[in-house]
């Protein structure tokens, strides 16, 4: 079975604000199996536009990513992360070679 990962470009408003959610999106990760990959490191952006903050996470299954989004500690993060940025998120299945 594929992996999948959450790609998101992320425009933050308030980072002492943002800390809170970093904070509270850990349990949502935890308990679905979601690894950071990259996480906000510098960019250079060479074709089209993005926003200043990258994040790729990955999770074992499109279904543990799909859940994890949708789950009561995320959407709880979502909360306070909503009011202080702007995201850009897609959940994408993995390549399976075989």
């Amino acid at each position: 079975m594929p992996k999948a990962y959450w790609i998101g470009h992320v425009t933050v408003d308030d980072t002492a604000a943002y800390q809170a959610y970093r904070a509270a999106n850990a349990a949502a990760f935890a308990k679905y199996g979601g690894r950071f990959l990259v996480r906000g490191g510098g960019q250079e952006v060479v074709e089209g536009a993005l926003r200043p903050r990258a994040v790729v996470i990955e999770f074992p299954s499109y279904q543990a990513a799909w859940d994890c989004y949708h789950s009561p500690e995320y959407q709880a993060a979502l909360a306070i992360r909503a009011p202080v940025s702007i995201a850009d998120l897609a959940i994408v299945a993995g390549w399976d070679e075989g």
